[in-house]
C-alpha cells in the first residue's frame, strides 16, 4: 500500500519567522484517524512535533486544527476520508495566535465566552426553597446550544473574525443563546442587548463555516439566527441589525404604505437601516448615494409594486399568525 503524504505546519519561535510544511509519509493504518497518524508521526518519525489531544473521543474538543483548509476534530476524521492526490495539509487553527507547530494561543476564543456571562443568574427577589426546574420543552430550546465542547472550529474559520477580532464569534454567541433561552435565567433582556451591540450577533454575515465545522448539535450560526428572534420579539431593535431586518420586512412587506410593494427598496433600506435620527449614520451614507447618482446606479425615487403583490403580503401575514402561535 503506498504511503501518504502528510503536509504539517512547523514552526518555533525561537528559530522560525513564519511558519512552513514539513512532509512526512505514513502508511494510513485501516480505520484510523486523523488523530491516530498525527501521533503515529510524533512516536516514530519526529518527537518535536507539537500539539493538542486529551480524549480521542470527540468529547473535549482539543485536538480540533486546519485539515485541507478548514477546522476538523483530528480524532473525528478519518485520515483516509481526507486525503486529496495523496496527500494531507495539517496546519493550526486560523483567528488564534500561534505558539508552536499545531497548538494555538486559545485566550482570545475564551475570553470571548467570558463577555457573555456563561452561567444562569438567578432571580434574586425570588425565595428559592427547592431547585430551579426546567420541562422538557424549556430544555429542547437548549439542547443544542448545549453540546458546544469548546473546540473553537468555528472560531477558527469564521470569515468575520478574520476581518474584525473584536467580534463576539460564533461559539461565544452560541453560548450566549443557551442561556438568553433558559427559562431559570433572569437576564433575558440584559443579554439580548449586550449581544445586540456592535460586534455582537447582528455582525455575523451567514457565511455558514461555523454551522458546517461544528462538530456537534451546537451549530452556532442557527444559534445566531435564534438570538436575532428573540431580539426582535422582545422589541431590542434600536441598532443597525434589527432596523436593517424590519426595513427589509416593511420594504418587501409593504408593511409600511407607500414604501415597498414585493421588492427591496433600495433608498429606504439604508437610511431605514442606520435610524431616520440617527444624524451621523444618514450623514455616513450621503457619499454612497452620490456616487451611485454620478454613475447612473441609483435606484427609482417610486417604489416598484410587482403583479402579485397581493400574495407576497398574505405570506407576511400568515408567517406573523405562525409567529404569535409559536410564542404561546
Amino acid at each position: 500500500m503506498a504511503k501518504t503524504k502528510f503536509l504539517v505546519s512547523r514552526y518555533d519561535a525561537a528559530r522560525d519567522t513564519k511558519p512552513y510544511l514539513q512532509e512526512f509519509r505514513l502508511e494510513i493504518p485501516q480505520g484510523a484517524t486523523l488523530l491516530d497518524c498525527i501521533n503515529l508521526i510524533k512516536w516514530t518519525q519526529d518527537g518535536t512535533l507539537t500539539y493538542r489531544m486529551s480524549c480521542r473521543s470527540a468529547i473535549c474538543g482539543s485536538c480540533s486544527m486546519k485539515v485541507n483548509g478548514h477546522a476538523r476534530l483530528a480524532c473525528k476524521t478519518q485520515a483516509a476520508d481526507v486525503v486529496i492526490d495523496g496527500a494531507v495539509t495539517i496546519e493550526p487553527m486560523g483567528n488564534l495566535p500561534l505558539i508552536r507547530d499545531l497548538a494555538v494561543d486559545l485566550e482570545p476564543f475564551f475570553d470571548s465566552i467570558d463577555r457573555v456571562k456563561p452561567y444562569l443568574v438567578p432571580d434574586e427577589s425570588r425565595q428559592w426553597k427547592r431547585e430551579m426546574l426546567q420541562s422538557h420543552d424549556d430544555y429542547r430550546k437548549i439542547e443544542d446550544a448545549s453540546t458546544c465542547i469548546m473546540c473553537a472550529s468555528c472560531w477558527s474559520d469564521c470569515n468575520v473574525l478574520e476581518v474584525d477580532p473584536r467580534f463576539l464569534g460564533p461559539a461565544a454567541l452560541a453560548k450566549a443563546q443557551r442561556f438568553v433561552h433558559d427559562s431559570r435565567d433572569s437576564d433575558t433582556i440584559g443579554r439580548i442587548e449586550f449581544l445586540s451591540r456592535v460586534t455582537g450577533m447582528w455582525d455575523c454575515t451567514h457565511c455558514a463555516e461555523c454551522a458546517t465545522r461544528c462538530p456537534t448539535d451546537a451549530k452556532p450560526l442557527f444559534r445566531i439566527k435564534e438570538l436575532r428572534t428573540a431580539a426582535m420579539t422582545h422589541k431590542i431593535t434600536n441598532n443597525n441589525g434589527a432596523r436593517h431586518v424590519l426595513a427589509f420586512r416593511e420594504s418587501v412587506g409593504g408593511t409600511v404604505p407607500g414604501i415597498g410593494g414585493g421588492m427591496l427598496n433600495e433608498n429606504y433600506i439604508p437610511v431605514r437601516s442606520v435610524g431616520f435620527f440617527n444624524l451621523d449614520g444618514i450623514l455616513s451614507i450621503i457619499p454612497v448615494g452620490v456616487r451611485m447618482i454620478i454613475r447612473g446606479k441609483n435606484p427609482p425615487i417610486l417604489p416598484h409594486i410587482i403583479d402579485k403583490f397581493g400574495e407576497v403580503r398574505a405570506m407576511f401575514r400568515r408567517f406573523n399568525d405562525y409567529r404569535k402561535e409559536y410564542r404561546k
